[in-house]
C-alpha cells in the first residue's frame, strides 16, 4: 500500500521541477501522474512532437525512487485539432456542438478522432517503451464526466444504427422486441432509426429506445478504451510490465465500469468525500447536524460502495487515482474538511483494498478553471494541511505487510442495464439507484460486514448471501442462476422492482418477479411511488402464514412500496398504512438448500437493520455488534481498519489482538488497525 500524487510540471517553471519532486520524496511518495491534459504541449503543431519535457520530469521522479503513472493526453484535444476537425466534436440532443475552452469535448465514435488519438497513444507510448521509470498507464481522464457518454452527432447516429444491426439482425425483430406497436413507432429499416432526440412529450421517450442507446454509448467507451490499451500494448518493449488503468468516478450512472475494466489491469476511481456527498441524494441536509458534519468528513458509505465497486471491477486490488486533499471547487460549497480527514481517507480506501492513493494534487493551480481545488500545497508552493497528513499515512502505510484485497460472504449485485432502464422511468423523482443500493450496504457496514459489489455475470457459489437492489431487467437465464444459487444453499434477497421486466425493458406476462416467482412462493400484485410525508409504515417480525397479521415491530419506509400474494411463502412483513394495510410487504421462501427474500419496500435505516440482522443470522455470516455512528469497521487479510468519523472518541477492544496502528481509544476523525478478524473487534462509544 503507497501514496501517489498527481503532478502537472507543464504548469511550473522548470527550475522548479527538482524542488517539487525532492519534497515529494521526502513526504513518502511512490507514484507521480502526469501528462493526462498536456497534449497541446505533446504536439505544439500538427506532427511536430515534443515530450523532452516530460521526459525529464520522469527521470527526475525515476531518481528519486518514484515510480511515474503517464496518462493518454486525449481527454483535451488541443485547438488546431479541433479547428482541423471540427466534426470530432459532441453534439447535445438539440444539435448543439460542444465549443472548445473547457475538456472532454470529443465524440468517441468520431472516425477522425480515433484515428488522431491512436496516432498520438502511438507516438507517446513508443517514447517510452523501455524507460524503467514508467510504471503504467491511466487512459484518458474521467471517461463521461460533464455528462459526456453520450453523444448526439451524426457519427454517433451511424454508429447507432450498426450497433442495432448488431444486436438484432433484422428490424422487425427490433420492432418485436422494443415493442414498437406503440404509439405508431414501428420503423421499416435500421437507417430509419434515430439517436433520441428532444420529443413533444417530454420525459416519455420510448423506456427501450432509450435503454438501447444507453448501452451503445456505453460500448461505444468501452470500444474507445479498447483502443488506447490495444495502441499502449502494441508500443511495450520486450520485458516491460505496464500496468494499464483508468480514473472512474464516483455513484456515476451511464458507464457500465465492469465493461470498461475488462480491458484494464485493474480499475481505479477518483475519490472526492465532500463533492460526492453533497452531490448524492441520500445524505443529509446542509443545515442539519449531521450535514455539517458530511461536509467535512464526507459520507463513509457513499465512498466505501464506490470503493468496494471498483475493488469488484478490478476483481482484486483497485487505486484511488485522486484523493481528495483539500477544499474543493464549490459544488455548491466547499467547506475545508475536518482536520485527519485526508489522512483517515487514505487509510478508508487501503482497508477497502486499495494498494495506491494518489492525491490530487501536487500544488493548487494558479490560472484556469481549478484555482479553487485544493492541493497538498497551496498555489505559492507552501505546504498546506494535506502534506503532513499524506507523509503520515506513507508511513503508516510502510509499516503494515502486503494485505491481499478483502473478500466478503455477502455480495451486492450492481446492474447497470437495470439502473438505466429504472432512471429512465423513476415513476418518482426521488428514485434513485445508487440510494437504494446503499440502504441495504449501509446496514451491513453497521456490523462490519465486508461486502462484495460485483456484476450479475460473476460467480455467486461462495457468497454466503447476496442482495439484489432493484435488479429490474431479469433474462431467463439470469433468473435460472440466481434460483440455482438459492437452491444450492445460498440466500438472496431481491427488493423492489425486481424481476419487473424482460431484458428488452418489457412486462412480461406474468407478474413480477417473473421467472423468479416460483422459488419465491409469491408474486407483486401492486405498487406504488410515495412523496415525501405521505404515511408509510410496515410491520415486520414474527408474523404468520397466511393471513395473520399479529406481531412484528413497525418501521417506517420510503419512496416506493410493492404488495404480493404470498402462495407459499412466508410473510415476514405486512403493510400497516395505506390502501395495502394488512397485505404482506416482505415474503421468504424456502428453496432447495437456501431461501429467496423479496423487500417489497424502500426500508428506512431501522427496517433495513432488521432485514440485515436477519440475513446475517440465517447464514452465519460473522458480524459485529451495531457500531456507534460514524464508526466502521473494515477487514482485509486479517487486519481490520476501525474508523472514526464522527467527532466523538471511541473505545476499542480487541481482545488479545494487537493494535499496529492507533490506539485503542479512538479519536473523532481518527483510526486504528488492528491484527484481527472484524468480528472479534468491539467499539463502543465514549472516552
Amino acid at each position: 500500500m503507497d501514496i501517489g500524487v498527481c503532478y502537472f510540471p507543464e504548469h511550473w517553471p522548470r527550475e522548479r521541477w527538482a524542488t517539487d519532486v525532492e519534497r515529494m520524496a521526502e513526504a513518502g511518495i511512490e507514484y507521480v501522474r502526469m501528462g493526462e491534459f498536456a497534449w497541446n504541449r505533446f504536439e505544439p503543431e500538427p506532427g511536430t512532437y515534443d515530450f523532452e519535457w516530460l521526459e525529464t520530469a520522469v527521470d527526475l521522479v525515476a531518481d528519486h525512487g518514484m515510480q511515474a503513472v503517464l496518462c493518454t493526453p486525449t481527454a483535451t484535444p488541443p485547438k488546431w485539432l479541433t479547428d482541423e476537425y471540427p466534426g470530432i466534436r459532441q453534439e447535445e440532443p438539440d444539435g448543439t456542438p460542444l465549443e472548445f475552452g473547457s475538456r472532454r469535448q470529443y465524440c468517441y465514435n468520431s472516425p477522425d478522432y480515433r484515428r488522431e488519438s491512436r496516432r498520438i497513444i502511438g507516438k507517446l507510448a513508443e517514447h517510452f517503451a523501455g524507460h524503467d521509470g514508467v510504471a503504467g498507464w491511466q487512459t484518458d481522464n474521467e471517461f463521461g464526466c460533464h455528462e459526456t457518454v453520450r453523444c448526439y452527432c451524426d457519427d454517433c447516429q451511424s454508429a447507432f444504427r450498426d450497433w442495432l444491426r448488431r444486436k438484432y439482425d433484422d428490424v422487425d425483430a427490433l420492432n418485436e422486441s422494443w415493442g414498437n406497436a406503440f404509439w405508431s413507432q414501428e420503423y421499416r429499416d435500421f437507417s430509419e432509426v434515430d439517436v433520441p432526440g428532444p420529443t413533444p412529450a417530454e420525459g416519455q421517450h420510448h423506456p427501450t429506445r432509450l435503454l438501447d442507446f444507453h448501452r451503445f454509448s456505453s460500448d461505444s467507451v468501452v470500444d474507445y478504451n479498447r483502443l488506447h490499451v490495444e495502441a499502449l500494448r502494441g508500443a511495450e518493449a520486450d520485458g516491460d510490465d505496464w500496468f494499464i488503468t483508468h480514473n472512474f468516478m464516483g455513484d456515476f450512472e451511464p458507464l457500465d465500469a465492469f465493461d470498461v475494466s475488462d480491458d484494464l489491469d485493474f480499475a481505479a476511481w477518483d475519490s472526492y468525500p465532500t463533492l460526492h456527498a453533497q452531490q448524492a441524494p441520500d445524505t443529509p441536509a446542509p443545515e442539519s447536524e449531521a450535514g455539517a458534519d458530511v461536509q467535512r468528513v464526507g459520507d463513509p458509505d457513499l465512498t466505501a460502495l464506490n470503493h468496494a465497486l471498483y475493488r469488484g471491477a478490478s476483481e482484486g486490488p483497485f487505486w484511488v487515482m485522486e484523493n481528495q486533499s483539500g477544499d474543493i471547487r464549490a459544488y455548491p460549497y466547499s467547506a475545508e474538511p475536518a482536520e485527519g480527514m485526508m489522512r483517515l481517507w487514505a487509510h478508508q480506501a487501503a482497508a477497502h483494498g486499495c494498494d495506491v492513493v494518489s492525491y490530487f494534487r501536487w500544488r493548487r493551480c494558479r490560472f484556469g478553471q481549478e484555482q479553487y481545488w485544493g492541493a497538498l500545497n497551496n498555489y505559492d508552493g507552501s505546504p498546506d494541511r494535506g502534506v503532513g497528513e499524506a507523509a503520515k499515512a506513507a508511513g503508516e502505510f510502510a509499516e503494515l505487510p502486503d494485505l491481499a484485497a478483502p473478500e466478503g460472504e455477502v455480495a451486492l449485485l450492481v446492474d447497470y442495464d437495470s439502473m438505466w432502464a429504472l432512471h429512465s422511468e423513476r415513476h418518482t423523482p426521488d428514485y434513485d439507484y445508487w440510494p437504494h443500493c446503499r440502504a441495504y450496504y449501509r446496514a451491513l457496514r453497521r456490523r462490519g460486514v465486508t461486502v462484495d459489489v460485483i456484476p450479475t455475470d460473476r460467480n455467486l457459489d461462495d457468497y454466503s448471501a447476496v442482495v439484489a437492489p432493484s435488479l429490474h431487467l431479469v433474462d431467463e437465464d439470469l433468473a435460472g442462476r440466481l434460483a440455482d444459487y438459492a437452491a444450492d444453499g445460498g440466500e438472496l434477497v431481491l427488493t423492489v422492482r425486481s424481476a419487473a421486466k424482460d431484458e428488452h425493458h418489457k412486462f412480461r406476462d406474468e407478474l413480477a418477479p417473473g421467472p423468479l416467482s416460483e422459488s419465491l412462493g409469491a408474486r407483486v400484485v401492486q405498487h406504488e411511488s410515495l412523496a415525501p410525508g405521505v404515511e408509510t409504515r410496515v410491520t415486520y417480525g414474527d408474523q404468520s402464514r397466511g393471513d395473520g397479521t399479529d406481531g412484528g415491530e413497525p418501521y417506517a419506509f420510503r419512496t416506493w412500496g410493492e404488495w404480493l400474494d404470498a402462495d407459499a411463502a412466508d410473510v415476514l412483513g405486512r403493510h400497516d398504512s395505506g390502501p395495502a394495510a394488512g397485505e404482506p410487504a416482505i415474503v421468504r421462501n424456502d428453496h432447495g438448500e437456501g431461501g429467496l427474500t423479496y423487500v417489497g419496500v424502500w426500508p428506512e435505516s431501522d427496517l433495513a437493520d432488521a432485514l440485515v440482522a436477519d440475513l446475517l443470522e440465517r447464514t452465519a455470516v460473522p458480524a459485529a455488534d451495531p457500531l456507534p455512528d460514524g464508526v466502521r469497521l473494515t477487514e482485509r487479510d486479517g487486519y481490520t481498519w476501525v474508523t472514526n468519523f464522527g467527532r466523538d472518541p471511541v473505545a476499542v477492544d480487541a481482545g488479545d489482538a494487537a493494535v499496529v496502528v492507533g490506539d485503542a481509544t479512538v479519536p473523532g476523525r481518527d483510526l486504528a488497525v488492528v491484527e484481527g478478524p472484524a468480528h472479534d473487534v468491539t467499539v463502543e462509544s465514549g472516552d
